[in-house]
């Protein structure tokens, strides 16, 4: 594999580094050893920490490392660096705020003034300069590295709810962006993102599982697979509610029946759960080796093939969470205080800003040139707490506790 200067280089040159290591080795071990990594520890992936059942579930952190597994894997066979798509997978899910999705839809809305707030957009900024190794670059990680973190490579606009970047950080994204062809993914990226999809659809199926929230007698019933047929149609899938209830028929036939936490049933799960992740990788491996045959798939020398087959199992896996895990009972009420928490924070601390902001924080709030400045630098840092900092510092806020600095403890 080959990877030129231009992929390798960094938004500033470094010297005097330790030897016998690449380029995207370090920038996997910047990201691993990240604090914004760690945080991740304490951000919801879709079951919350202390719900149901007594297993524990996975967290952002744990959903990053498995997921960086998955593409590793999948990028050295096709031959990616294995350390370059590691990396883009430990970064991808950076940037995501407490409460996940839904605390990500809360902070769009209280940074409406700046700019709104997306998860993938927020993770360029930690990768460039919240998460400091070297001023004024954040992680300074080579712009390859970048790049293949970038999900959504173009900035914000109307018709899009996803996007990579903001404006604040529009001349960064175009450094990381140079030379590649519009607005095109690559490969890395590709790689990275379905690995993200591999990893969540079925680790998320096998929390619920072990949670008791999904029922595996209950995926039998013609009631429930028409149901979730319908919904994978409706918000996963391009493949029509018939056609996806005859996947799922097929899906299940291989599928253990119940599950009762023995030895025997954990390793029936985990026997399905590994050859649901190597039956999708596999199949992504052979169709785009058909399509490109051999050799090093790198950068923008090749699109990812994923069979529309597998993109409709992974689908109706996704149908599964959000049916019985996402949309259950109580969750929507949960989620309704979760974005008055992360909502009502922002105000808050902007009215108490910047003596009740973090010192980074701070100081990007006094160096701001205007208000937009300014509430992006409180977005930054309620964007970096934990689910369970977010309600701790939201309920000593609402106490009215002062001075701005006891706030921060």
């Amino acid at each position: 594999m080959t990877y030129d200067e231009h992929a390798q280089a960094r938004l500033v040159v470094e010297s005097g580094q330790r030897g016998g290591r690449t380029a995207f080795q370090r920038d996997r071990a910047r990201v691993l050893h990240s604090g914004a990594l760690r945080r991740l520890a304490g951000k919801t992936q879709v079951v919350e920490p202390g719900g149901p059942g007594i297993a524990v579930p996975r967290t952002r952190l744990t959903h990053s490392l498995e997921c960086a597994q998955v593409g590793r894997e999948l990028g050295a066979a096709l031959g990616c660096d294995p350390d370059l798509v590691d990396a883009a997978c430990l970064a991808h899910d950076l940037g995501h705020p407490p409460f996940g999705h839904n605390g990500e839809t809360a902070l769009d809305g209280a940074a409406a003034a700046c700019g709104g707030f997306e998860g993938n957009a927020q993770s360029l900024r930690v990768l460039t300069r919240l998460e400091v190794k070297v001023v004024g670059a954040g992680l300074n990680l080579t712009r390859a590295a970048l790049d293949a973190a970038t999900k959504y490579p173009w900035p914000r606009r109307d018709g899009r709810s996803k996007f990579g970047a903001y404006e604040d950080d529009l001349e960064v994204f175009a450094w990381v962006r140079e030379g590649a062809p519009g607005e095109r993914q690559a490969f890395e990226t590709q790689v990275m993102d379905w690995a993200d999809d591999v990893a969540y659809s079925v680790h998320d199926l096998e929390d619920g599982i072990v949670t008791g929230l999904v029922d595996l007698g209950r995926l039998r019933e013609p009631d429930e697979q028409a149901a979730l047929a319908s919904l994978a149609a409706a918000t996963y899938s391009e493949r029509s509610a018939a056609e996806l209830e005859e996947v799922l028929a097929a899906m299940l036939e291989d599928w253990p029946r119940s599950y009762d936490g023995t030895a025997t049933s954990s390793a029936a799960l985990k026997s399905l759960t590994s050859s649901l992740i190597g039956r999708f990788c596999t199949a992504a491996e052979d169709a785009t080796r058909e399509v490109h045959g051999p050799g090093a798939l790198t950068r923008y020398a090749a699109d990812l093939v994923v069979p529309a087959q597998v993109r409709a199992e992974c689908a109706l896996l996704k149908a599964v969470t959000a049916r019985y895990v996402m949309n259950r009972p109580g969750v929507h009420a949960a989620q309704e205080l979760e974005r008055e928490i992360v909502g009502q924070l922002v105000g808050l601390l902007a009215d108490r800003a910047p003596e009740a902001l973090e010192p980074a924080h701070a100081a990007a709030w006094r160096a701001a040139a205007d208000d937009r400045g300014r509430l992006r630098a409180v977005v930054d840092q309620v964007a970096s707490l934990t689910d369970t900092a977010a309600a701790a510092l939201h309920a000593r806020a609402l106490g009215n506790v002062l001075p701005g600095s006891d706030l921060r403890s």
